[in-house]
């Protein structure tokens, strides 16, 4: 073989050679072209997913404020109305005991709320996350306060108190501000004083925060029981 067709089939396998190696450079580099590509839509998702999250939370949030200073209106208007009833509990007009029943989530008694000088009995009752009042007028003689006719509405919605935070707590005339209060069963004769909790919370998985109200009151007719 002369020298010439040698240098030529060399030079053939050179050229063969730097064309592989130029078409395995440019697979490279479309291979990382492609990786680049999935990276920056992967950023720009989560970029746009956070913004979009943000402009939901920026739309919420006041929504929550709102809906939790209407919530603390009417919790203000219930406390203040459950205080004055309470402190000024009385008689049954069959002529019962005052205070009717006194359970964690529940408290009844007797009460001329309306004025009209006939004694009503006053039920505030915990259920799921709701208060209710009920009102019951005496009927007949001899006077018998009949369930079936009780008058019930709801009263504030979005109440988060479990089972570690009681709605009513009671105590007798030995409260000192920090004593154990009274163990359930409670005694009515022996309470002079309710304890009143109510946690608040319009959507447990957003913000603001639930909110605690404790306010107690003395019954002012109740104050001599033992």
């Amino acid at each position: 073989m002369s020298k010439n067709m040698k240098y030529e089939i060399g030079n053939m396998l050179y050229d063969q050679s730097r064309k592989r190696r130029a078409l395995r450079t440019a697979a490279r580099q479309r291979g990382m072209t492609l990786i680049e590509v999935l990276v920056t839509l992967s950023i720009f998702m989560s970029i746009m997913l956070a913004v979009m999250l943000f402009e939901y939370n920026m739309i919420m949030y006041p929504r929550n404020i709102s809906a939790s200073l209407t919530t603390a209106q009417d919790t203000q208007v219930l406390l203040k109305t459950m205080l004055r009833e309470l402190r000024s509990m009385q008689p049954g007009a069959n002529g019962a005991f005052s205070l009717i029943a006194t359970g964690t989530s529940t408290v009844s008694f007797f009460n001329d709320s309306d004025g009209d000088g006939v004694t009503e009995q006053i039920s505030y009752a915990m259920s799921s996350s709701s208060i209710y009042r009920s009102v019951v007028e005496p009927t007949g003689i001899p006077v018998v306060y009949n369930q079936a006719s009780a008058l019930k509405s709801m009263i504030v919605t979005n109440v988060r108190n479990g089972s570690s935070t009681p709605l009513f707590q009671y105590f007798d005339s030995n409260y000192t501000g920090s004593s154990s209060p009274l163990t359930q069963p409670v005694t009515t004769t022996k309470v002079s004083l309710i304890k009143i909790q109510l946690v608040l919370d319009v959507d447990v998985d957003k913000m603001p925060p639930p909110v605690t109200y404790t306010v107690q009151v003395s019954l002012r007719n109740l104050k001599t029981n033992l």
